[in-house]
């Protein structure tokens, strides 16, 4: 799975509304509430070939399946995967909001995590990735979803994390 294969100068005309869409401050406040309960049953549906965020805007979405930092029990939740050279990454961006995902802090107190990609399930480690990996793999993600960039922004300089998440 290559990153370009998911840039935005690939996407159709319909996938690339979807992505500003979602980018833009009533796109976000919809999505973010809404995405995560409906992409879990439509993965289901669809034998993990997909979600709907990923069927309607060409975005690599993964299901990251990560051990509650408080709860110790298991939580799922759709993310967007960025394949980079490094592994798949995700940014714990949260729609552009003033706190991180749940899962950040959940990643961060177990690393330990497990993915799935259409039917493929795997265990992973999650790595910070940070200095002059961490701006690499920014890069990367703006020619696949610029919309982060406007989360960036929204988000009044909270600093996403990136994590890369490896073979465990």
């Amino acid at each position: 799975m290559s990153g370009d294969a998911f840039a935005y100068a690939r996407a159709n005309a319909v996938q690339r509304a979807m992505r500003r869409l979602a980018a833009s401050g009533p796109g976000s406040w919809f999505f973010a509430p809404v995405l995560r309960h409906v992409d879990r049953p439509v993965f289901r549906l669809t034998r993990g070939r997909g979600t709907l965020g990923s069927l309607v805007s060409g975005l690599p979405v993964v299901m990251l399946t990560t051990t509650g930092a408080r709860t110790g029990k298991a939580r799922t939740v759709p993310v967007l995967g960025l394949p980079t050279p490094d592994g798949l990454a995700v940014i714990a961006s949260n729609w552009g909001r003033a706190h991180p995902p749940a899962w950040d802090a959940n990643l961060r107190a177990e690393p330990t995590a497990s993915i799935a990609i259409g039917r493929h399930r795997r265990r992973v480690r999650a790595v910070e990735a940070e200095g002059e990996r961490r701006e690499r793999i920014w890069r990367e993600g703006l020619e696949v979803y610029p919309g982060w960039s406007q989360y960036a922004k929204r988000a009044g300089g909270r600093h996403f994390r990136i994590f890369v998440l490896e073979q465990a």
